[in-house]
């Protein structure tokens, strides 16, 4: 049976569900700006008890990776992920939850073909490519700083 792109298309849009984008759009945005409050309260908290705005935006990187793998630990990333959509894709939180499921996943193969294996199968590819990019934007940067 062979199936053309309009038809591929068809069907995908057949069995997909209809996206309430009016419902979808503001809580995307909602949740995930509060993800950025909380780490905005985090830094300032830091800032407020006297350390450097460097080592309190560590310090708050550090506890949102934290907080987003226990959340995706105990499965309640997922839930709030389910109504937030984009939302929970805030960088930092959204690649530890990538990384924390991937290991969860993963964990019943063992430490080593599986865990250890398979821990970057999401996030990977955004390590790879972040890295190309910021080498490739890192040569620029040099060439019109000699210009």
């Amino acid at each position: 049976m062979k199936i053309t792109p309009e038809q591929y298309n068809q069907m995908a849009k057949k069995a997909s569900p209809n996206s309430k984008s009016y419902i979808n759009i503001p809580l995307a945005f909602l949740i995930g700006g509060s993800v950025c409050l909380i780490g905005q309260v985090i830094m300032n908290t830091f800032k407020d008890y006297g350390f450097e705005k460097t080592i309190a935006s560590i310090w708050t990187s550090v506890i949102l990776i934290l907080i987003s793998a226990i959340l995706t630990g105990m499965g309640i990333y997922e839930k709030i992920a389910r109504h937030a959509g984009a939302g929970t894709l805030v960088p930092i939180t959204g690649f530890a939850n990538a990384v924390v499921s991937s290991a969860l996943e993963s964990k019943t193969e063992g430490l080593i073909l599986g865990t250890g294996a398979k821990i970057f199968t999401i996030a990977g590819p955004v390590i790879l490519y972040g890295t190309a990019a910021s080498f490739v934007y890192g040569i620029v940067y040099y060439i019109l700083q000699m210009i």
